[in-house]
């Protein structure tokens, strides 16, 4: 059996991620023998800082992942913004394709690619985070053999993220962000057996492409999954259903995915624009209805100024009905339990 050790960690984080990143980085030994990579969720247009804060209590260097970079043990590369970072062939990728649960760069596209590239060598860490991203990432990576590392839930700030990874991923470990150094160099410390790990599943070799805007996956005839019934909140497109390791999650033509969590709470901000747009809607109704009752009066035309003034009404009184449903918050993703309200 050929003999191998883990050499490549891949982390994931969103919504209060930074300070769970200071705690896990700032408990690695200088002498980390793996490349880790990181992603934490980013708005698109921003300038992170993330690097430098890393660095600062890292014993590691830390610095932003650059195309091409090579996957060197002791270093940590960070995502930059509006970038998915991506792994093949013993270094990095940087790729704009397209956004998984709303996020470029995403959780589950770095996930997916490593376990693709590297199987069990991959040892997989999902921090504090809304919703449920980096699940599928997980299952992926467990799929070939590597390793899920949790942080504890009831310690993360937003413990959605952590809590689906164990739930639902099966994460092998779940332990505080403090131990997690210790726990990485035990894990990275152990010999890995490669003779029967499992391939690369069709699946994942075609979700790695489109993640990486490739035009043979991407013009393909056949989509991942079946069709779902329910359309893509990003491009309108229809979504197909896909099922892997007990989850479901979508993903349409052009591959832009979504997993359970993450579609309902873009389907209420959808909503709530609607209602947003429909209320609009309505009281330039009644200000116009208003407005003709008042020049067909001045013009005696009392049957036209009654029939119009009816008409204020009942928009005025379908924009109250509106507002009740926007005040309640149950339809914009305010009603939704715990995290799920967004990351």
């Amino acid at each position: 059996m050929t003999v191998a050790r883990r050499d490549l960690v891949v982390v994931g984080a969103s919504a209060g991620g930074v300070e769970s990143l200071r705690q896990m980085l700032g408990s690695f030994p200088p002498d980390l023998p793996a490349a880790v990579l990181v992603v934490l969720h980013l708005p698109t247009n921003a300038r992170s800082a993330l690097p430098a804060i890393l660095d600062r209590v890292c014993a590691l260097p830390v610095r932003p992942a650059v195309d091409g970079d090579p996957l060197q043990p002791g270093t940590v590369l960070v995502a930059s913004p509006d970038r998915h970072l991506m792994v093949s062939d013993g270094h990095v990728l940087l790729s704009r394709g397209p956004r998984e649960n709303g996020h470029r760069p995403a959780v589950d596209v770095l996930f997916r690619s490593a376990a693709r590239a590297a199987g069990r060598r991959v040892i997989a860490v999902v921090l504090s985070g809304a919703l449920d991203d980096g699940t599928a990432g997980m299952i992926a990576v467990r799929a070939r053999g590597g390793i899920g590392v949790a942080q504890d839930p009831d310690e993360a700030l937003y413990p959605g993220m952590p809590q689906h990874a164990v739930e639902i991923a099966g994460a092998d470990h779940v332990v505080p962000v403090e131990k997690m150094g210790p726990l990485l160099a035990e894990l990275l410390a152990e010999d890995v057996g490669q003779v029967d790990e499992p391939p690369p599943s069709e699946l994942m070799d075609t979700e790695t492409a489109m993640a990486h805007l490739d035009r043979e996956a991407l013009d393909a005839d056949d989509r991942p999954g079946r069709p779902s019934g329910f359309g893509c909140p990003t491009c309108h497109g229809a979504l197909f259903s896909i099922t892997e390791g007990g989850m479901e999650r979508y993903r349409c033509r052009v591959g832009h995915a979504w997993s359970p969590e993450a579609l309902a709470v873009e389907q209420s901000q959808a909503l709530e624009s609607a209602l947003w747009m429909a209320l609009r809607g309505l009281e330039e109704r009644a200000t116009l209805s208003l407005r003709m009752g008042e020049r067909a009066e001045q013009r005696g035309h009392l049957i036209s100024a009654q029939a119009f003034r009816q008409r204020h009404d009942e928009a005025l009184h379908a924009a109250g009905l509106l507002r009740r449903l926007l005040e309640q918050g149950e339809l914009n993703g305010e009603g939704l339990p715990g995290d799920a309200q967004g990351a």
